[in-house]
């Protein structure tokens, strides 16, 4: 065998290693995308402390507009400018279907921790914040429309 024969030999090898290695990678993340959200029991059952009125309201959709909108979109129908770079996609915050089978600290927790591509808002808002997040993303499931 030719020192060149040998070369292209271990070059095919090198390069099938590592066609296979990305291959094993890509499916890794199909599998880990498709995961439901695992919740504690007890964040589940995390209770909202505020209520919805409109001051909390308002300062949830203000929240929402510099933290959410570019991913989610500004309606919530998870059509923001940078959804497409996603996957998984965005939610659709305004489907009732997916939203209100949640419970509020599911919800909560969700926001808390993140889960790629969604960041964790634990370090950047709140808890007060977060909650009024909570109330916001429920109104825009019940499609109610915040002034």
């Amino acid at each position: 065998m030719t020192p060149s024969s040998r070369k292209s030999r271990r070059l095919r090898l090198v390069l099938f290693v590592c066609v296979l290695g990305l291959m094993v990678v890509a499916i890794g993340l199909g599998v880990f995308h498709k995961q439901p959200w695992a919740i504690p029991a007890a964040d589940k059952q995390r209770q909202n402390p505020l209520t919805a009125t409109q001051a909390n309201l308002d300062a949830g959709k203000q929240i929402y507009a510099d933290k959410c909108t570019d991913c989610h979109g500004d309606k919530g129908k998870g059509d923001g400018p940078d959804a497409m770079m996603y996957e998984p996609a965005p939610t659709d915050l305004t489907d009732p279907s997916s939203v209100n089978k949640l419970t509020d600290g599911e919800i909560f927790y969700q926001i808390t921790v993140g889960r790629k591509p969604m960041p964790s808002f634990r370090k950047k808002l709140t808890d007060d914040q977060r909650w009024q997040l909570v109330l916001f993303v429920r109104a825009l499931a019940e499609h109610q429309e915040v002034k």
